[in-house]
């Protein structure tokens, strides 16, 4: 066996070795706020399930420094059942026979891909754009959170007619020369095809000084993806931290979502601690678990 070197190797041996002594969902069941899907208030009685509510999934970007088999136990050991897939773990340049068995290791585990991204869709060309949409559909994905040029929406809307997949449009903040926040987003599609909306991004959204939950309430039907994430200072991208530790209104924006009966994933961005994220990835799903439990 190969030996693993470098800065990665750390972490990984000890999510490996946690993984083998079945030690992760201990870990994750001792944390305050988590809520055991099996024995939640809701399922206990019959009635939907506080995941079917806030239904908490994984940006797969979160986990880009480990291969796809080591993301997937990484999600498993969070609890989540559905994910957006990033192309570190299901490659654009797969043939459509890798893609399909690439895809059959995320169902094996138990884990749905309700959509992939973020992909930068730059050229108005059919070419370019067929690509993404050839990509979603060898892969059985239902949505493609995009990043494109605004000049690329009309083409857009016509691949999304014709292969039945939708888009989300995922905003960047102020440094975003397009899409900074959500309503920037909705302005340019207007009347377009009602599978064409936005995907959330919650610490993009605060840095613009939009109020979030406004945005989110706005957006309504068109918001199709959630990206959550959590910043010490609202105005400042470097200070993100795990969620509940900072300063977006994590219980408002649940809420807003419960009462707009928002149907898609809030799905963790992690992007701090590439090499290590595990620990804080599990301290935010217990925080959110436990906002989501309180709800009841």
């Amino acid at each position: 066996m190969k030996t693993e070197t470098g800065r990665h190797a750390a972490p990984r041996r000890r999510f490996l070795k946690h993984a083998a002594a079945g030690t992760l969902g201990l870990s994750l069941s001792a944390l305050p706020g988590w809520t055991d899907r099996t024995t939640s208030p809701s399922s206990k009685h019959g009635l939907e399930s506080l995941d079917d509510r806030v239904r908490l999934g994984v940006a797969t970007y979160s986990l880009r420094e480990f291969s796809r088999e080591e993301a997937i136990a990484m999600v498993n050991a969070l609890g989540a059942t559905t994910v957006s897939v990033k192309s570190f773990h299901l490659p654009y340049e797969l043939s459509d026979a890798e893609i399909r068995s690439a895809v059959s290791e995320f169902h094996d585990a138990g884990l749905t891909i309700e959509s992939s991204g973020n992909n930068t869709i730059s050229e108005d060309t059919d070419e370019h754009v067929r690509m993404f949409f050839e990509y979603a559909r060898a892969s059985g994905i239902p949505m493609l959170v995009i990043a494109p040029h605004p000049d690329t929406l009309p083409r857009i809307e016509q691949f999304v007619k014709e292969y039945d997949i939708s888009v989300a449009i995922h905003n960047h903040g102020p440094e975003d020369p397009h899409y900074p926040a959500p309503s920037d987003a909705l302005r340019l599609i207007g009347d377009m095809d009602p599978r064409i909306g936005l995907c959330v991004d919650v610490g993009h959204t605060a840095r613009t000084g939009n109020d979030v939950v406004q945005e989110i309430a706005d957006a309504g039907d068109r918001v199709l993806d959630m990206h959550m994430k959590d910043l010490q200072d609202l105005t400042d991208r470097d200070s993100q931290c795990i969620v509940g530790e900072g300063k977006l209104p994590v219980p408002a924006i649940f809420h807003q979502l419960v009462d707009m009966q928002y149907a898609g994933s809030v799905n963790l961005e992690y992007e701090i601690h590439p090499d290590d994220p595990l620990p804080g990835m599990q301290r935010s799903f217990a925080y959110m678990r436990g906002v989501i439990a309180g709800m009841e």
